[in-house]
C-alpha cells in the first residue's frame, strides 16, 4: 500500500532547536488527514519532512517506500505537493495561467496538454476567470487557490495544504471542501494543517493532534474533540456546535449543526 511513513523521526534545526521528537506516523494515499495543535507544536516542520523540504535528523521518512534522505526535494515533490500557507511565498509568474502552467512546462508537456490541465485545475478551484490576470493583482484568497491549482496540475500522489481556509469566506471554504472530494476521487492523499476546527469537523475522518514537538493523539474527529486532555494539551477548541451540545448536556462528541439537530431531536422525542 502506498503511504507516507515516519519512523522514529526527530528534526533539529541548524541552530540547535528541536522541532520534532520521535514521530511515528503512517498516512495512506487513500486518506484525508488533518493535523491540529497550537503554533509551535511542530506541525509545519513535520509536514515539510513528508515532502523532503526537511530531512530528518534522526529516523527515516519514507514516501511510497522511498527514503527522503536518498532523494532531492524536487524528486520527492513529484509525489508530495506542498501548498504554502502564504501564497506569496510560492507565486512568481506574471499571469495566473503561467503560474499554473509552470511545472507542466518544466516537465516538457505539450502546450495542448498544458492548456487542458491548467483549465481543469482552474475549474476545480473556480478561478478560470482569473487566468489572464496578474496573480499579484487579485485578492489574497484567490491567490491561495492559484497555488493549489499550480500543485494540482503536477498530479501528485499526496497534497499538503497549510492553513487553506485562512482568510476564506463561506464560498471559499465550500470550494476547499469540494476540492477534498475531488482529491479523494483522484486517489490523492491529503494532509492538512489547520486551526479551523469547523473545517476539520466537517471534512476529516482522521485527526492528528500535536503538542510540544510530539504527536499526542491520532484518531477520529469525534475521538479528538471529545477528549478533554487532548484539547487542553494541544490547545485546540471544540467546534461551536460541539460547545453548544456539551452545554446542553448532549455529550462531548457533537461536531456540527447536523449532529446537534439530530441529538436535540432524539432528546425531544
Amino acid at each position: 500500500m502506498n503511504q507516507i511513513l515516519l519512523e522514529n523521526v526527530s528534526f533539529r534545526y541548524p541552530n540547535g532547536f528541536l522541532a520534532n521528537e520521535n514521530l511515528n506516523l503512517a498516512i495512506g494515499q487513500d486518506e484525508c488527514v488533518a493535523i491540529v495543535g497550537q503554533n509551535g507544536a511542530g506541525k509545519t516542520t513535520a509536514v515539510k519532512l513528508m515532502n523532503g523540504l526537511n530531512k530528518p535528523t534522526e529516523g527515516n521518512v519514507l514516501v511510497n517506500g522511498m527514503n527522503t534522505k536518498d532523494y532531492t526535494t524536487a524528486q520527492i515533490a513529484k509525489y508530495v505537493g506542498y501548498v504554502f500557507q502564504n501564497p506569496d511565498d510560492q507565486i512568481f509568474n506574471q499571469s495566473v495561467y503561467d503560474e499554473i502552467a509552470y511545472m507542466p512546462r518544466y516537465y516538457k508537456k505539450s502546450e495542448k496538454e498544458i492548456k487542458k490541465s491548467v483549465e481543469e485545475a482552474a475549474d476545480i478551484m473556480n478561478i478560470r476567470v482569473f487566468l489572464k490576470s496578474n496573480p499579484f493583482e487579485i485578492p489574497y484568497t484567490i491567490r491561495k487557490f492559484v497555488t493549489i491549482a499550480a500543485i494540482l496540475v503536477t498530479e501528485p500522489q499526496y497534497m499538503i495544504l497549510d492553513e487553506p481556509t485562512a482568510g476564506q469566506d463561506l464560498n471559499g471554504t465550500k470550494t476547499l471542501s469540494d476540492l477534498l472530494t475531488v482529491l479523494h476521487d483522484k486517489n490523492i492523499g491529503v494532509i492538512t494543517i489547520t486551526h479551523d476546527m469547523e473545517f476539520v469537523a466537517d471534512n476529516f475522518k482522521r485527526v492528528i493532534a500535536m503538542a510540544h514537538k510530539h504527536i499526542i493523539a491520532d484518531g477520529s474527529a469525534k475521538d479528538i474533540f471529545s477528549d478533554d486532555e487532548v484539547i487542553k494539551e494541544s490547545k485546540i477548541k471544540r467546534t461551536d456546535m460541539g460547545i453548544i451540545g456539551s452545554e446542553l448536556g448532549l455529550g462531548k462528541d457533537i461536531l456540527n449543526a447536523r449532529e446537534l439537530v439530530s441529538a436535540l431531536d432524539g432528546k425531544i422525542n
